[in-house]
């Protein structure tokens, strides 16, 4: 080996790794992108009132966009690994501020449907739960399981920073002022991405965390349209990916389906205003925050399977206890739902990336739980749009709330059936 060559591959080590930063965009990234996603629950009683559309048609346009948010991600993470993390999320926030930039001129709800329900789903999309584990799998050798756990809270801290503000503008001075904000945090994150964001440890001439060897990126193959669907047709044949795609349909209905579409139009029926009712899906991101992140930490030393047998379980009981809390209008009643069901909003993230990734392998492990993540969002799409229909059937919430408590009870059981085998890589128990 020359000198030259001695000299490229023995570099001083920098006391700050990049992929920190990149850790920091995408978390931004993220976070807008979900805070974004949570404004339609704001949306729905002004609309309601403005419009003349019915709670469950406002719903059934929700419901469409958080089906195409989860379906996009297994294409968004062959884009990712095609085009790289800068060009596609930035094409990615471009489409989504001028999709929001719009939707104050609306006037008809196929015009409410295309923006909110195509467009927003399908940019958000790319922007979702396969963006972060993409990233932790291409900068981090070691610590992916916190880096999960912490871009996956990004989603909390959104609908903590976003919701309470968001309802705040819609009560003093209406709906559209939300939107204005949400878009003006758009271009502020678009221009720190375009400038800062990176692709590869390579780009920086870095190693992943936690390696000593710095390789070039591997060139992504075959087609970015066909290949998540060969990949799909591969997991099709593991009852691994069933199991974990069933616990997950469950985790989506019992989450931003249910709690995070209908809380507030659910606690407007019991008196609760707006503001408030924001307040206690703010509280639930702060409790989600360090739930989500200590999550990850939990994946990196203990059985995934047995964290999400305990995770479904208490989510199960918080949704039984809710519409007890509703009914009784107590704050302390509500303050305890918000922290017991808040601690594990979405900490199932973290132990479901790291199954599907020992089942299915680094290189495809992003496309595979893109596809788990389109079963979350199936299930999240049937309850948004299902638990406002049952509302106006039924006049309330509480049956929707409790259904949603005994499937998590049947998440639980299916996530023990996962076992690991002696080389550490999940298969499915027979």
């Amino acid at each position: 080996m020359s000198m030259r060559d001695e000299q490229v591959q023995i570099r001083p080590k920098s006391r700050f790794y990049y992929g920190w930063i990149i850790v920091l965009l995408t978390f931004a990234t993220l976070l807008v992108s979900a805070g974004i996603r949570s404004l339609p629950s704001v949306l729905i009683v002004p609309f309601q009132e403005d419009f003349g559309w019915s709670r469950a048609s406002i719903s059934s346009v929700i419901s469409v966009g958080i089906f195409l948010y989860g379906l996009v991600g297994p294409f968004s993470a062959a884009l990712l690994l095609k085009f790289g993390f800068r060009k596609v999320i930035v094409a990615s926030l471009a489409v989504l501020g001028l999709s929001l930039a719009v939707t104050p001129w609306i006037r008809s709800l196929w015009q409410f449907e295309l923006l909110w329900g195509i467009v927003s789903g399908l940019a958000t999309g790319m922007m979702a739960n396969v963006l972060g584990v993409t990233v932790s799998n291409q900068w981090f050798a070691k610590r992916k399981g916190l880096v999960v756990g912490l871009l996956t809270a990004s989603a909390a801290t959104g609908q903590l920073l976003f919701l309470p503000l968001y309802a705040k503008l819609t009560s003093d001075f209406g709906w559209k002022y939300a939107v204005y904000i949400a878009v003006i945090s758009i271009v502020l994150v678009l221009a720190a991405v375009a400038i800062w964001m990176r692709n590869h440890p390579h780009d920086v001439g870095a190693a992943p965390y936690g390696s000593d060897e710095m390789v070039k990126p591997t060139p992504f193959e075959g087609n970015i349209f066909l290949a998540p669907l060969q990949n799909l047709r591969q997991a099709l044949s593991s009852a691994t990916f069933w199991l974990l795609a069933g616990t997950f349909f469950f985790c989506g209905l019992s989450t931003n389906g249910l709690i995070g579409t209908h809380l507030i139009a659910a606690c407007g029926d019991h008196g609760i205003m707006e503001v408030a009712a924001a307040g206690l899906l703010a509280m639930m991101g702060v409790f989600d925050l360090f739930g989500t992140t200590i999550s990850g930490w939990l994946s990196d030393r203990f059985d995934s399977r047995k964290l999400l047998f305990v995770y479904y379980g208490f989510r199960g009981l918080s949704l039984l206890f809710l519409p007890y809390a509703l009914s009784s209008a107590s704050p302390y009643m509500l303050f305890a739902f918000s922290v017991f069901y808040g601690l594990d909003w979405i900490a199932t993230v973290p132990p479901t990336a790291k199954l599907a990734g020992e089942a299915f392998g680094k290189e495809k492990s992003g496309m595979i739980f893109g596809w788990i993540v389109v079963a979350h969002q199936i299930g999240a799409s049937a309850a948004a749009y299902g638990a406002g229909a049952l509302r106006d059937w039924l006049g309330s919430y509480s049956q929707a709330f409790v259904v949603a408590g005994f499937l998590c009870f049947i998440a639980s059981v299916m996530a023990m059936q996962i076992r690991k085998s002696r080389a550490g890589r999940a298969g499915a128990a027979i």
